[in-house]
């Protein structure tokens, strides 16, 4: 068990996170401050296309998408690092093109897109010319269990027509995005399984509605933003269908898996940040004569969060280990472990770097509050906490010979 790096994935780490050190983070502050003046939220602020430009100039351009020639040719565990130290900054990812949804709808279409989808749409995500959405999630179901949702997509001639109603439509709110991946039914009497399908939406399709964005948390997340989004009797070609009628849940299995692990690594470089937060600012800081890194309770914030990034550092490493080595199926059980930990580790680090900041951790004087704020949200994105754990336990009793028969 070889716990280094390669070579190929040091150098490039190097790289990355010398480009993050040297124009990502010092312009933090000048994105939001673009985000504000601009005439609205809605849009991307102009630093963020100049350093996509010397990101894509440097060479750090799609460096995810393993298994094939339109990425950099890494593996997940050489692609996890680099996911880590772009995670530091919220939009960080962006700059690299290895930001979700984007990275999940390309690996989709690259994995499961016909030759006509991916020169429409997978072409021009990949030079990062247009922006995407994920649809799935709908407000009146319980979508956890992906078999409750009800939109519908029936075919009529030659095109689907859609019908449904979504939320937390991750990116809708962009105006860059131009494509959607829809997931709905297509035939509600089909085995469980296999009523489900994907199709591909362009924004612009009359009938659809954007109702609102959603505030998480109280934050817009703008520019990016999570929609509710009505579809009204939307037509779309038959061709737009991704990999044919009732592969729905095929293809979400294979996407979901990469997309959990991408935000786990992203997580683990939040955590980083916030502990690197906490130190500093516990040297800083004075009270009743003391700086608060010498008092035993900081101490312990801090040891506990070391202990807690590292623990859940391995298990991701594993995790993106096992889908190179056995596949995405073989490893869903490691993958519904980091899904439930990381998360909840990076709220707790996160925490204690807000004590040891004051108060001015609730404001936007430091970005703790929002850091903490997404990773609350990621407790449900991509499923809550109580799926990954009920798939964690039943495949641990289905190994112990004591899974329960079903009803």
């Amino acid at each position: 068990m070889d716990f280094e790096h390669s070579e190929k994935t040091q150098e490039l780490l190097g790289r990355v996170k010398a480009f993050m050190s040297e124009h990502v983070e010092p312009n933090e502050a000048v994105y939001y401050a673009q985000l504000d003046e601009g005439e609205t939220r809605w849009q991307s602020p102009p630093i963020m296309a100049e350093l996509k430009d010397k990101a894509k100039s440097a060479g750090l351009w799609n460096l995810f998408l393993p298994e094939s020639e339109l990425g950099a040719g890494l593996t997940n565990l050489e692609y996890a690092p680099l996911c880590e130290a772009m995670g530091r900054v919220h939009w960080g990812p962006e700059v690299f093109n290895c930001s979700a949804p984007d990275t999940g709808n390309m690996e989709t279409l690259e994995r499961y897109g016909d030759d006509a989808q991916k020169e429409q749409w997978l072409k021009p995500l990949l030079a990062g010319e247009i922006r995407s959405a994920f649809a799935m999630t709908e407000p009146a179901v319980a979508s956890s269990d992906a078999t409750n949702i009800e939109t519908s997509i029936t075919l009529y001639g030659n095109e689907y027509v859609i019908n449904g109603h979504k939320w937390w439509t991750s990116g809708i709110g962009d105006p860059r995005c131009k494509i959607m991946v829809v997931m709905g039914k297509t035939d509600p009497d089909a085995d469980t399984y296999t009523q489900q399908s994907m199709v591909l939406v362009p924004t612009d399709t009359p009938g659809i509605t954007v109702a609102r964005m959603l505030n998480v948390m109280g934050f817009d997340d703008a520019p990016h933003g999570h929609g509710e989004v009505i579809f009204d009797n939307v037509r779309v070609p038959a061709a737009n269908m991704l990999l044919g009628e009732g592969r729905g849940f095929e293809i979400a299995q294979g996407r979901l898996g990469p997309g959990r692990i991408h935000h786990c690594m992203r997580i683990i470089g939040v955590a980083e940040r916030a502990l690197e937060m906490m130190c500093q600012r516990a040297a800083e800081r004075v009270t009743w004569g003391k700086p608060v890194a010498a008092r035993g309770v900081t101490q312990e914030r801090i040891a506990q969060s070391r202990i807690e990034i590292d623990m859940c550092r391995l298990l991701v490493l594993k995790a993106a280990d096992k889908m190179d080595r056995a596949g995405n199926k073989e490893a869903r059980q490691e993958i519904a472990m980091i899904k439930v930990a990381a998360p909840n580790m990076a709220l707790g680090v996160i925490d204690r770097a807000m004590q040891v900041h004051g108060g001015g951790a609730m404001s936007q004087e430091f970005p703790l509050s929002y850091m903490w704020s997404r990773m609350r949200a990621l407790r449900f994105a991509d499923g809550p906490d109580e799926v990954h754990r009920r798939q964690i336990a039943r495949l641990e009793l289905g190994r112990q010979g004591a899974l329960p028969k079903r009803d």
